[in-house]
């Protein structure tokens, strides 16, 4: 006896996404390695905007580019897609790892995420946030308020592996000296990035990337475009919101944020109907870049969503000659 299908097939907005972060990507990539991260910016920006007025949705950007004003960035409050429903929040970066472009680095991606309107983190006046995130095998066993060694031996214990086997990756700053001072003295190993912690927070939970745990203080609007990717990945992750001062501190009092509290994936997004979509601008650990050859430019994604836990790898190849024909954008 067959059994009866629970739910039907609903729309994969994330496969209609991908457009958008191509089209960034494509843009972007233009620019790689020539020392102008404000132009593939730019470019990124106004190809993601195009693309993403053509989809049938009422979207908003709440993790943007902040409040509008004179740059030409998709700013928080902005309005996007047809008007139509769904009526969504949109969490964007056209360029996460504006300087890894502008000087030909790995790791540089354009990313998209969308929810359910009121289910995205709202970071306020907290611009940072100290984070941990893994993926499906340790999910289950991270702390962040627990020693560094206490974390490591039990993801490496729950992957089947030693210690010295791990490999952590990091955002290569001066706040992080003494965090990479004890995963060394654990003995793990450590991919230390200039830029980039949603990739890093992706390769932790993808298989095939060579990195078992994010570690450190990033962006706050990056956790928020992670936790949706890491949804679909069935990933894990914490995160604490880390004022830089006391500024910070006191901004962050009066919003009414609460600095010590432990934030999760349902924190960051409170909806499993998520869609996440990242396409590689240079090549990196998560996802090849943009390449071009013989009249073609060629482009690898994942395309995830939250409510299947589908991921999908998608290898794409445009004709250049008959994008510059139908398309205002240089590609």
């Amino acid at each position: 006896m067959i059994k009866e299908r629970t739910q039907k097939p609903t729309r994969n907005l994330a496969l209609e996404l991908v457009r958008v972060t191509e089209a960034a990507a494509l843009a972007a990539g233009r620019f790689f390695g020539r020392g102008q991260k404000n132009a593939a910016d730019k470019a990124a920006v106004d190809a993601m905007r195009l693309l993403m007025n053509t989809i049938e949705m009422d979207g908003k950007i709440v993790i943007g580019e902040g409040e509008k004003d004179e740059a030409p960035m998709l700013y928080n409050g902005e309005l996007v897609g047809n008007g139509e429903p769904p009526v969504l929040d949109i969490a964007v970066d056209p360029v996460e790892g504006t300087t890894l472009v502008a000087k030909g680095m790995p790791n540089a991606i354009a990313t998209v995420a969308a929810s359910p309107r009121g289910t995205m983190f709202d970071p306020g006046p907290l611009f940072y946030m100290s984070k941990i995130a893994v993926g499906p095998e340790a999910a289950d066993v991270i702390d962040i308020n627990a020693p560094v060694r206490d974390n490591l031996e039990k993801i490496a214990h729950a992957k089947g592996m030693d210690v010295g086997d791990l490999t952590a990756v990091i955002l290569d700053r001066p706040r992080h000296s003494e965090l990479i001072r004890e995963v060394r003295e654990c003995g793990a190993r450590i991919r230390l990035i200039p830029a980039g912690d949603v990739a890093g927070a992706l390769m932790a939970a993808w298989p095939g990337t060579g990195i078992d745990v994010l570690l450190g203080v990033g962006g706050t609007p990056e956790a928020v475009l992670a936790a949706c990717g890491l949804r679909a990945m069935r990933g894990g992750f914490q995160g604490k919101l880390w004022p830089r001062d006391e500024d910070d501190r006191r901004c962050a009092q009066e919003a009414g944020y609460d600095c010590s509290r432990v934030l999760t994936l349902d924190d960051m997004v409170s909806s499993q109907d998520t869609f996440f979509v990242a396409t590689g601008i240079s090549d990196g650990p998560l996802l090849d870049g943009v390449s071009y050859s013989e009249g073609f430019a060629h482009t690898h994604s994942l395309v995830a969503r939250g409510l299947t836990r589908t991921v999908r790898e998608i290898v794409a190849h445009h004709h250049l000659g008959t994008l510059t024909e139908l398309s205002e954008i240089a590609y």
